[in-house]
């Protein structure tokens, strides 16, 4: 019987998960200048997805209810943005997203 992966990893070195890689792809096409409603919204939700799993990783309890549905809060620890412990490197890739989102106009 063959292996099966993990159902939220595309099997690359590193592991980077499924989501992650789905949000790159969407951020090479749309600064390919590619920018037709569909793939905005696209990237929209790709770059939704990638910021709040950051927090998601590290703890944080969502308080949306598109957040909740998606991510869920079981293991939340952290109530306020602010407590999450992040690195400056993810803190600084968090602002960068929210700056696409921005630019993109995502909501």
């Amino acid at each position: 019987m063959a292996s099966r992966s993990a159902p939220d990893r595309a099997g690359l070195p590193g592991l980077i998960s499924r989501s992650r890689l789905i949000a790159v792809a969407c951020l090479v096409i749309a600064g390919a200048g590619v920018t037709t409603s569909p793939v905005s919204a696209q990237s929209c939700q790709a770059l939704w997805v990638e910021r709040n799993s950051y927090y998601k990783e590290a703890g944080y309890c969502f308080k949306t209810s598109r957040a909740i549905g998606y991510f869920g809060n079981r293991g939340c620890s952290y109530d306020y943005e602010g407590d999450v412990p992040l690195s400056v490197n993810i803190r600084d890739r968090i602002a960068e997203i929210k700056a696409m989102e921005r630019r993109f106009g995502c909501n």
